[in-house]
């Protein structure tokens, strides 16, 4: 039996099996990424786990429908993957938050967008697929024979017709090796502080690092989740009102200790696909990440190997989703330059070719 309660705007939250489902859709990409960082970087897990819970509520409760919230994808690939600085990746969320306030506060998105072509958008993100493969293949050889263990987790899992699901069942496995070598940890009580693992270090590499994210956010997070949103729950959600949340977000969780934090169309269309319907999934999954915020220490001794094929399965699943589209050369050529180069370098000469390529179609 569903509990409803009554919601501004005529919408309800409903607290169900299929709202808890759908709640979990959610986590499959979460989880992954959040324990990468915490195993590879100083970010901390606890500070991470129950911020994201708390947004979860705020954003479920806000908007009545099951929005999602997700690490920031390029900046965390980029963290993973040695790329950025903890210091520069928490300059990068904050100035990539105050970006997303002003420009979604003045309605200034779509005049912004329609700038950077989604081919352009799609080569940022097979830039970082590939970063988070090549961080995962040296991981990997560190520890190949259980490395392989992994891989056939994964493998088994997808022939099974759960290829969603394949990293979740790999971080299960590698949390019950963690805790079979060093037993169950004690709660953790995350400590209210500013910047509990490091402040922020302003740098090129942090202005890259959020020139990048916005190219993505703007278009996965903040366009393409409202187009979601209306077509799934015919909801009008607007991308600067998707870019305020946002950006509000981003300032004031950044500073203690969670991560940058985005909407996203993929973590959106997860929660639906697994049943979530309103914004009750995101207060059962504020609930569950609080649970994992105490419990953050089962992923302390996390083994290595294991987590190189945890990123490679990440890697696999954002690659093929840079690759969905149309324009696949222009994609990979993106995504190629900016592991030769730098992703901000390969933003910036995308988006000029997409420019000049428009004006030249326009004639």
């Amino acid at each position: 039996m569903a509990i409803r309660v009554r919601f501004p705007v005529d919408r309800r939250i409903s607290l169900s099996v299929s709202e808890l489902t759908g709640a979990l859709g959610d986590s499959i990409t979460v989880l992954p990424v959040v324990v990468a960082l915490g195993a590879l970087t100083p970010a901390s897990l606890p500070h991470i786990f129950l911020l994201f819970g708390v947004f979860q509520v705020v954003w479920g409760l806000r908007y009545g429908l099951p929005v999602s919230v997700e690490p920031m994808k390029a900046l965390a690939g980029l963290a993973i993957a040695g790329t950025l600085a903890y210091g520069e990746f928490v300059a990068a969320g904050l100035l990539a938050g105050g970006v997303l306030l002003v420009v979604g506060a003045t309605g200034t998105l779509g005049r912004v967008e329609r700038f950077v072509g989604r081919p352009v958008v799609r080569g940022v993100q097979f830039a970082v697929a590939l970063l988070l493969a090549r961080a995962g293949l040296d991981l990997a050889l560190g520890g190949p024979r259980l490395a392989l263990a992994g891989a056939a987790v994964a493998g088994v899992v997808a022939l099974a017709g759960y290829r969603r699901a394949s990293a979740l069942a790999v971080l299960g496995v590698g949390t019950a090796l963690a805790v079979a070598a060093a037993g169950l940890p004690a709660p953790t009580v995350p400590a209210p502080t500013l910047f509990p693992s490091g402040g922020p270090a302003l740098t090129v590499g942090a202005l890259e690092g959020t020139a990048a994210q916005l190219a993505m956010t703007v278009g996965n997070a903040a366009v393409a989740t409202s187009l979601l949103l209306g077509d799934l729950f015919d909801a009008r959600v607007s991308a600067d009102d998707l870019s305020t949340s946002m950006g509000a977000m981003d300032l004031l969780a950044v500073p203690l200790g969670g991560l940058p934090m985005c909407h996203g169309s993929g973590g959106l269309a997860g929660k639906y696909a697994f049943g979530a319907r309103t914004g009750g999934a995101n207060v059962v999954l504020g609930v569950l990440y609080a649970g994992a915020a105490l419990a953050a220490g089962l992923w302390s001794d996390f083994p290595m190997a294991m987590l190189g094929v945890l990123l490679g399965l990440v890697a696999l699943e954002l690659g093929r989703v840079a690759l969905a589209g149309d324009r696949r050369l222009l994609a990979v050529a993106v995504g190629v330059l900016g592991v030769v180069t730098n992703v901000g370098l390969a933003l910036v000469a995308g988006v000029g070719y997409w420019v000049v390529e428009r004006r030249v179609a326009d004639r």
